[in-house]
């Protein structure tokens, strides 16, 4: 059985608490983006797989392509169980309770490219995840170079109003093997970026122990 590194996976995860609800984040092992990347590249060259997977049409992204995992991918077993480790940690860390339950409702790809975006929105389920496949060299400018940060490509998450010492928002930045957990429930969106490369994500949505959700 491949060793994904799981167990240090979860020892590492990191607990994000800018607002109300928790964000976690880990560092994807590279032996599964890998294969990710090889399965988005397989189906991408089939036509017919590409019309049996689409997904946009369930999503609010305004990106090119969008579609289901299936199991034809080959690590499918090893991403669910990436999935339920990050998940359990997750929880157990912010809870102290165990979950016994994890059902992936659905698991997606989102290839975005230059002028595309992903509107504010929630997911479904109890809670979700992105992860970051490939990345641009280069996000682009922006119009005006004056500006301090530059948002092209980010993932931006927003949770209630700014207030004093209490952001709205938590802005990051996608680095290939990012992997953000959060309720699915918190808006987020991601910006538009310039530049002819693509920014290739994972993502999922899954339900747990109704509750441990509702506690």
């Amino acid at each position: 059985m491949t060793n994904f590194g799981f167990t240090n996976l979860v020892n590492n995860l990191e607990l994000i608490r800018p607002f109300g609800p928790s964000i976690a984040k880990v560092t994807m092992p590279q032996n599964l983006i890998d294969k990710l990347n090889i399965y988005v590249d397989k189906v991408i060259e089939d036509d017919e797989a590409i019309k049996k997977l689409d997904h946009g049409k369930e999503l609010a992204g305004n990106v090119k392509q969008e579609f289901i995992i299936d199991k034809r991918f080959e690590f499918h077993q090893y991403f669910l169980k990436f999935l339920k480790d990050v998940t359990e940690a997750y929880i157990l860390k912010i809870t102290n309770q165990k979950i016994s339950k994890f059902e992936v409702i659905n698991s997606w790809i989102v290839r975005q490219f230059e002028g595309e975006y992903n509107p504010v929105h929630i997911h479904t389920g109890h809670l979700s995840g992105v992860g970051y496949l490939k990345v641009p060299d280069d996000w682009g400018s922006y119009s005006q170079n004056n500006k301090r940060n530059n948002q092209n490509g980010k993932i931006d998450f927003i949770y209630g109003n700014r207030g004093f010492l209490s952001n709205g928002n938590i802005l990051a930045k996608p680095n290939v093997g990012d992997f953000y957990l959060f309720p699915n429930y918190l808006f987020h969106t991601v910006y538009p970026f310039k530049g002819a490369e693509e920014r290739r994500s994972v993502s999922f949505n899954a339900k747990i122990d109704e509750y441990i959700y509702n506690s």
